[in-house]
Parts: C-alpha cells; structure tokens; sequence
C-alpha cells in the first residue's frame, strides 16, 4: 500500500510585517493592527527544522550560571538608574523613544560622557548629525571625554565595522531608523530596513556582552516608528516625555526586562544641557508669601513616585449665555464633571461664570486622585476665600459628591510631610491614612460637602 506523502502548499499568503497577522489575499490595511503598507507576501509553508545539531555550549544547572556578569552598571545619571532598575545591563539592549526635540539625543550624550570617565570604551554612532555637530553639543553641555568615540554613519555594515574595530562596553545608535543595510530593500527606516537593523545590531550586544541604547523615532500618535518587533526584540523601552514649553521631562519604562515598569524619572531640560530632578515638585509648586484664593495643592503619582502640584482656578461672570470651560493641563471633560458635581451636590452656583483651571509648571495631571483638589480651589475661587497654607488635599469625587479613596494615601501624606506640609483633606478609607508623622493633621472626608466646610469656617 503506497504512502500518502503531504507537500508544502504553493498557494501564496501575505503576512503583516509589525503583527504577524495572516491574510490568503494582499490588502492594504492590516485587519489586527490596523496599520498602512506592512502586509507583504511571505510565499509557502515550509517544512520546520528537525535535524538536531551539534551542541557547543551544553544546558547548565541555573544554580551554576554566573549571575555577577549581568550586574547593574550605573550609569551616573540617577534618574535614569532609578527607571532601568538600578543601571545598565552588560549586553542589555534598551529602546529610548519620544518625540523631537524632547531632549533624548542630549539625555544619551550626557550618559556616554559620564560612563566614559569610568575608563570604558563608549562608541556613539550618529545617523543625523555630523561629528562635529555632536562635538558643539557635547561642549555645550560638558559631555567630552577621552574614551568617548563619535562616527556618523547611515550604513549598517559600516557601523558594525565600528564596533568590531573598537568593542566598546557601551554602543549607542542615533537612531536606529537612519541606518540601512545593503542587503535589504527599502530606504532607511522601512520596515523591512529596521527590522533588519536591530535584528543585526541585538545580534552583536549580545554576542561581545555590550550594553546598546537605541534611538527611535515616533509616529503623530505617539507609537514607536517601525515594526512593532521592534518593541518585543529589545530588553527595554522607555518614553520620553515633555512639552515642548516646558523645561520638565519626564522618563517612563514601558518594558523593563530586568527591574519594574512603575517607576518614573524626572529631567529639567535647559539651556546648559539636561539634569535629573530628585525633587520635582519646586516646579509644580508657586512660590506665594500670602495664601490666594482659587489654588489647592494636590499630591499626584507618578508610577511609584509622589509629586506635588498646584491647582489653580479663575470664575469670572460670563457675558455670553454659554458660559465658557477652559483648561490647561487637566483632561476637559473631568474638569467639566467635577463643575457639575459641585453645582448639584454641594450647592456652588457656577452656570453664569467662565472657568478657567489650570495647572503650574505645565504639569499633566491625569489621575482621579487630584479630583478633590480640582473642586477645592474651583469653590475656593467661587467664594474668593483662599485655602489654609500648608494644605494638601487628594481624592477621587464620584458623581454623587462622594469622595473615593485612592491608592498610596499614606506615602502622599509623607510626601507631604517631608516637604513641609502641615494639613491634608484626604478621602476615608477603610484601611485608614496609615501612621501620621507628628505635627501633621489628616481630616478624612467621604462627602465633598465636608471638604468645603473649610471655606465656611
């Protein structure tokens, strides 16, 4: 009896190259990830490997693999170390990603230069810039050093004849979508080009043991640029963050292979170059010898990181029938809500006035927790009585007025405390507001209607 033999199907099948989705016909939208242009014909399926190959490193115990080689390296910036987990990783890949002019070429100049004059070889190759363009920065903002090494190049090959001539212990590509390789189609930052520029340069960090930062560029949505491979080839992606406005920066792990993704890190961009912030909140914060009415100090979290910040509120009476709503750095709609709360449930008649809320720095806030303060100093505008000083308040407001707790009530109110608060309005709860330091008074409140009892008094 003859054997059926199965063959590999010749019918051709197009794949998206950012999502893996599969399609049998070419279609110019991707139907899982929805993006332009990245569905390409892959040709058949063919049959998996099954020969077993020689084997030249053998499977060891976990017990028996040297750990120490995967230490953290600092890297002299703090606030960089406190987002990767305590530092860099040897053979580590990590993806910086944000918007231009945000500051991430001057942030990764200003780490080459301090890991530099640890005595390692850093290798910064550039693909926008000239040499010399990055020497007039590296001036600018102090990041020369003598084993520090700068090459502009665009071509993938060129760039990894670098590498091999230097093994630097730390390599760093600006960016990642100006390299090309001459084995693949497409112009430089294709998705073919990318995909293979990354698979190339992961490839020799982790071969020769050498830490890589890669630069990449984002879309109008704000998404990385490129494949989404790109995102899960890596070790660790972070956003960087900022108005362009506004001197703060702030940097988010997205993925982090080796330490959490909750925590944030705080730059000031300025004129002299970029430096980390340990203590933020002086710019959030306006500086008023005698308390004024319509603000209210709140205490946000950013990833694990208490920051405080100042809500600002200005009524005036509308001459227009449709009385105006207009906000900056707080979302429309919660500023819009929390007008109609305190209108309904608390009795503050606002149908007549403009609005303007407003946040100080130029600071985003967009948690549920500074609710409170966002009613607080809307009332205190309404009844021209200001705040007590030194008083900060946090919590989420419920559409029936109620005040809802809120995570980290506790490390808020030490928060609070270290920068030299004395008040707090936060919500109840049934875990309570956890040890008080001493000189520190807490009122708990569930309805807003108790909140604005300060004004009253």
């Amino acid at each position: 009896m003859a054997t059926k033999t199965s063959r590999a199907s010749k019918t051709p099948a197009y794949k998206c190259a950012e999502c893996g989705w599969t399609a049998i016909k070419w279609v110019g939208r991707c139907g899982e990830c929805q993006a332009w242009g990245t569905v390409e014909e892959y040709g058949a399926t063919v049959a998996r490997t099954t020969a077993a190959a020689v084997v030249l490193e053998p499977a060891r115990r976990i017990a028996e693999v040297d750990g120490t080689t995967a230490a953290f390296l600092p890297t002299g910036v703090d606030e960089l170390d406190r987002v990767l987990g305590g530092g860099l990783v040897p053979g580590a890949v990590i993806l910086l990603a944000g918007e231009p002019g945000v500051g991430k070429s001057t942030l990764l100049l200003d780490v080459a230069a301090k890991f530099a004059r640890t005595g390692q070889d850093v290798l910064y190759i550039t693909g926008e810039e000239s040499a010399a363009q990055v020497k007039l920065r590296a001036e600018r903002i102090d990041a020369v050093a003598h084993t520090l090494y700068l090459s502009a190049e665009t071509d993938l090959g060129q760039a990894l004849g670098q590498v091999e001539k230097l093994e630097p212990k730390l390599l760093i590509v600006d960016s990642v979508q100006t390299l090309s390789s001459a084995d693949v189609e497409g112009s430089a930052g294709g998705v073919s080009q990318v995909r293979e520029v990354a698979a190339s340069i992961i490839a020799a960090a982790k071969r020769r043991n050498m830490t890589t930062l890669l630069v990449g560029h984002v879309t109008k949505e704000g998404t990385i640029a490129g494949p989404r491979l790109l995102e899960h080839l890596v070790d660790v992606v972070c956003q960087f963050e900022g108005e362009r406005h506004s001197r703060l920066r702030l940097l988010r792990a997205v993925k982090n292979r080796y330490g959490a993704t909750d925590d944030v890190g705080c730059f000031d961009l300025n004129e002299t170059g970029i430096e980390g912030l340990a203590d933020p909140s002086g710019l959030f914060v306006s500086r008023t010898r005698e308390p004024v009415s319509g603000t209210c100090i709140t205490v946000t979290m950013e990833g694990r990181r208490p920051l405080l910040a100042e809500v600002q509120s200005l009524l005036a009476e509308s001459a227009n029938s449709q009385p105006r709503r207009a906000t900056s750095g707080l979302e429309s709609s919660r500023v819009a809500m929390l007008l109609a709360v305190l209108q309904q449930r608390a009795g503050c008649m606002l149908h007549k006035d403009d609005s303007y809320v407003a946040t100080v720095g130029g600071v985003k806030l967009t948690e549920p927790a500074t609710d409170l303060a966002v009613a607080l100093a809307v009332a205190s505008a309404k009844s021209r009585k200001a705040l007590p000083q030194r008083l900060i308040a946090f919590g989420e407001v419920g559409l029936a007025g109620e005040v809802r707790p809120v995570p980290g009530i506790n490390q808020r109110i030490q928060e609070a405390h270290r920068l030299g608060f004395t008040h707090a309005i936060v919500p109840a709860s049934p875990a309570g507001a956890g040890v008080i330091p001493d000189g520190f008074s807490v009122k708990e409140v569930g309805h807003l209607a108790e909140a604005l009892e300060l004004l009253i008094t």
